[in-house]
């Protein structure tokens, strides 16, 4: 595989800026030591330096040549409320928490891309190093779009790129559309006068009602939803109760809708709504209904897209780029910049899932293997994107 050279020559460096992130991990919005990190390490290289947004964010720039032409390169940095299992010897210093989804890689290939760029800056253009905080359920990169991030750093384009388990490593997975989907969360409380659980008669079963609910709520996907659109609801959250004689007054049901057309969130929200207040009328209880729309889909658009798949074929070669993966129906709220501006969010195979240990698994590690492809790619695509004008290859 055609790892840059010079990339390749300082690997062992980036291992050890893994396995730095990955011992001491931080949780969403509290990423302060990891951010010190990448600024410090930015600065080294001769990066430009903005702090600030969304709290723990970094914002590094590197500028070559004379054109204002300007992309963006995101990375994540926060870690998950996991306790890591596993003896290696870089494991989290902190208990309870751990890089259990690959974001310490994530980091270290950016800044590996920012290290290489910097000595060759073999482009003409502007190049922003987007550090982001909280992806992990926070919305950071709503945050930093919100504090402004592409007023000061305006770009025609951002890119991101996520390791994946179960593509080989030296392979690439990309697909212009929708490759990830939004995120609603709702939640639905159930109200009743409760009894002796001897004398149910006497009141109102909301764990009955409860059970009713979910049931008819899995109709959904299957008679609302048309049969050809993607579309997950699940029940993630039951509460209720606390001892064993006690029917209770309250019971509490939490779930997730994932879907990648934004025109499905009003049919879903309308049709939770509609089957609770149903079910709740046939069971004599009373409901309060809330819906959340966090996390819209991650849009990847054409000409950034052909780019992207452009630059891994450079790196790993045309036949190891799939072009047309199946979109995920997890969630990355990187859709908030694809929102913001066109752009590609690429996945870096990561190897294959061995017993189950994949992302978010308490035994998961990033694979050090694949942090100079990870770095190639970045770079490529900003040599290529941002080539001089009497080099570049036509726009895509």
């Amino acid at each position: 595989m055609p790892v840059i050279e010079r990339i390749g020559h300082f690997h062992a460096d980036m291992k050890h800026w893994r396995h730095d992130i990955h011992a001491h991990p931080e949780m969403a919005f509290k990423e302060h030591r990891t951010s010190d990190l990448i600024a410090r390490t930015l600065e080294k290289f001769g990066v430009e330096v903005h702090r600030g947004l969304a709290g723990t964010g970094v914002v590094g720039t590197l500028r070559a040549g004379s054109s204002a032409r300007a992309i963006g390169l995101r990375a994540d940095m926060d870690a998950l409320p996991i306790r890591e299992k596993g003896d290696r010897a870089h494991a989290s210093i902190h208990d309870g928490i751990m890089h259990a989804c690959g974001h310490d890689g994530h980091t270290t290939m950016l800044l590996g891309a920012a290290r290489y760029l910097a000595e060759t800056r073999n482009f003409d253009g502007v190049v922003h190093f987007i550090f982001q905080p909280a992806e992990e359920n926070e919305c950071g990169g709503q945050k930093m779009v919100n504090d402004g991030l592409f007023d000061r750093f305006p770009v025609e384009a951002v890119y991101g790129m996520h390791n994946w388990p179960g593509i080989p490593v030296g392979s690439f997975g990309v697909c212009a559309g929708p490759i990830m989907a939004a995120d609603d969360k709702f939640e639905i409380v159930i109200s009743s006068r409760g009894a002796h659980a001897a004398m149910p008669h006497l009141g109102d079963d909301p764990i009955v009602a409860a059970a009713s609910m979910i049931g008819a709520i899995q109709t959904i996907v299957s008679r609302t939803a048309n049969p050809e659109e993607k579309v997950v609801v699940s029940i993630t959250q039951i509460h209720g109760g606390n001892t064993w004689n006690i029917v209770p007054e309250e019971v509490v049901l939490r779930g997730t809708c994932r879907y990648f057309d934004p025109g499905l969130r009003k049919v879903l929200e309308d049709a939770i709504a509609r089957v609770s207040t149903g079910v709740a009328a046939a069971h004599g209880v009373q409901t309060t209904f809330s819906y959340y729309k966090p996390i819209p889909p991650a849009v990847n658009a054409e000409r950034p897209t052909a780019a992207a798949t452009r630059a891994a074929a450079m790196v790993v070669g045309e036949a190891n780029v799939r072009r047309n993966v199946v979109p995920s129906m997890g969630t990355e709220d990187f859709a908030f910049m694809l929102a913001a501006r066109p752009g590609c969010y690429i996945w870096i195979g990561n190897g294959p899932i061995v017993d189950g240990v994949g992302l978010h698994s308490a035994r998961y590690d990033f694979n050090d293997a694949i942090l100079p492809l990870g770095a190639s790619y970045w770079s490529k695509l900003v040599e290529s994107v941002l080539a001089p004008r009497e080099a570049r290859a036509p726009y895509p």
